[in-house]
C-alpha cells in the first residue's frame, strides 16, 4: 500500500531547535510504512523577512543532510514506491516570494511540490484564515498562484482566509489543503466549513486530514476515532478520491492517542477498516488519492517503456 503524509515541520525542528527530539524520522516513517513523507520549509516564529530567509536556508541544509544520511529525496509523489520510504519538499507560507518571483522556480528546480500561499502572517500574496476571513486574494497572488501551476506545484490553502479560497476556486483552480480538518466537527478558524469542501472536492483538490487535537475537537481530545470521524465526514461531502492524511507531526505540541509519530500510521489505518473503510477506498485515502491529485493538476507524459 502507496501511504503518503502531506505535511510535517520536522526540517525546521532539525533546523531551528536540535535540542528537541523530532516525531517523524526515516526509522519512524519507514516503520509505520509512510512511502512519501512531506517535509515543509516552514516561515517559522518570526514575520520579519531576513528571519524567513535565513530559516529556509537551514531547513533547506537539513533536507540535504538527510539525504545525505541515505534517505531518498523524490521530486514528485508519483514515483512513491509501496515499502519503500522517501521524503518530499513543500513550503508553509510564500513570504519571501514577495520580494523575490522568481524564488518559485528555484523551489521546484529544489523538489518543492506545494506552497502554502500563506501561513499565520499576512503577506504579498493573501491573508491567512486566523486574521481576517473577508480579505481577498491579492493580484500578485493570483499571479503567483499561476505561476505555481504551470511548474507543477500545488497551492495549498491550508492556512489561507475564506475569501482567498473562494478566490481561487473562482478561478477553476483545484487546491489542496494539506493539513487542515472539518469545521463542521471542530470550529476552529484554519479549518474548512461544509461549503470550502464541497467547493474544493467539486474542482478536483485535495485535503490531508490534520492530526492536531485542537482542530479535531473543540475541547482537545482527541485519538484515533477523531481522525476518522473528519475523513469520514469529508467523504460523505464528497471526498471520495480526495481525502488523504496531513498529520502536522513536528508543528504541533500535542498529538491523539494513538498517532505520537508516522510509525502509528498501521493503527490509524486498522481505526477507519474499522468504520466500513476498506479495499480501494482504504488504499485512496492512504496514498493513491494524492498521486491521482497531482495527475490532475500536473499530467505526467507517459514513462517510455524499458
Amino acid at each position: 500500500m502507496i501511504l503518503c503524509d502531506t505535511h510535517a515541520d520536522t526540517l525546521y525542528v532539525r533546523a531551528m531547535h536540535p535540542e528537541r527530539p523530532c516525531d517523524v524520522t526515516k526509522e519512524k516513517a519507514a516503520r509505520g510504512g509512510v512511502s512519501v513523507q512531506t517535509l515543509a520549509l516552514y516561515v517559522g516564529g518570526s514575520p520579519a523577512l531576513p528571519d524567513i530567509a535565513r530559516a529556509f536556508a537551514g531547513m533547506f541544509a537539513q533536507a540535504e543532510a538527510l539525504e545525505a544520511s541515505g534517505w531518498k529525496r523524490i521530486g514528485d509523489y508519483r514515483d512513491a514506491r509501496e515499502g519503500e520510504c522517501a521524503f518530499l519538499l513543500s513550503v508553509e507560507g510564500c513570504d519571501l516570494l514577495g520580494e523575490d518571483p522568481s524564488l518559485l522556480s528555484l523551489w521546484r528546480k529544489k523538489g518543492v511540490r506545494m506552497a502554502a500561499l500563506c501561513w499565520n502572517y499576512e503577506n504579498a500574496l493573501g491573508t491567512p484564515a486566523v486574521r481576517d476571513q473577508d480579505a481577498p486574494l491579492t493580484p500578485f497572488g493570483r499571479e503567483a498562484v499561476k505561476e505555481m501551476l504551470r511548474l507543477g506545484i500545488a497551492p495549498d490553502v491550508s492556512h489561507l482566509n475564506r475569501r482567498g479560497f473562494r478566490d481561487l476556486t473562482d478561478m477553476g483552480i483545484a487546491p489542496i489543503a494539506s493539513h487542515s480538518c472539518c469545521a463542521a466537527l471542530c470550529p476552529h478558524p484554519r479549518n474548512l466549513t461544509d461549503d470550502q469542501l464541497k467547493a474544493l472536492f467539486s474542482a478536483g483538490g485535495y485535503v490531508g486530514v490534520n492530526f492536531y487535537p485542537l482542530f479535531l475537537d473543540a475541547r482537545g481530545r482527541a485519538g484515533l476515532d477523531t481522525v476518522c470521524r473528519h475523513v469520514l465526514h469529508m467523504l460523505d461531502l464528497g471526498g471520495e478520491g480526495r481525502v488523504g492524511f496531513g498529520s502536522d507531526f513536528d508543528g504541533i505540541e500535542k498529538k491523539p492517542r494513538g498517532l505520537a509519530g508516522p510509525q502509528d500510521f498501521p493503527a490509524l489505518l486498522r481505526a477507519l477498516e474499522k468504520r466500513g473503510v476498506t479495499g480501494d477506498l482504504l488504499r485512496g485515502i492512504a496514498g493513491e488519492n494524492l498521486l491521482r491529485y497531482y495527475d490532475r493538476i500536473d499530467p505526467k507524459p507517459e514513462r517510455k517503456k524499458e
